[in-house]
């Protein structure tokens, strides 16, 4: 068995967090989805079973967290943020695919919200 490409994902994470161009996003906060798929190379840990040979998850969701919890005013430099983050703090890693989503963007829609998406390559 050959292995061609592998991820780690972290599916549909959810936050309160104040980004936003608007003052009162900034004052009272709003809710935001992310979803991080990091590309890394798991065939060491698919034949160890240990965990110092993959991607730790929850090392992951904590620098996710981070950059959500620092306040911006767009989304895409969240996005910017977090995936730079996690290569410069994440060995290993060869990609990552962000899809960062505001529930209810104050624009007058009525929506499931309003997302970017990034794929970075190293």
């Amino acid at each position: 068995m050959k292995v061609t490409s592998s991820y780690i994902t972290l599916r549909n994470l959810r936050f309160h967090a104040t980004h936003g161009v608007m003052p009162q996003e900034r004052m009272t906060g709003g809710d935001f989805v992310v979803t991080v798929r990091v590309g890394y190379d798991i065939k060491t840990a698919m034949q160890s079973d240990k965990v110092s040979d993959t991607l730790n998850y929850a090392e992951l969701l904590a620098l996710v967290k981070r950059e959500m919890m620092q306040p911006s005013a767009l989304l895409e430099h969240v996005a910017g943020r977090i995936g730079t983050s996690i290569f410069n703090e994440m060995a290993g890693v060869t990609s990552v695919d962000i899809e960062l989503t505001k529930v209810n963007p104050p624009m007058g829609a009525d929506c499931d919200g309003a997302s970017v998406e990034l794929h970075l390559v190293k």
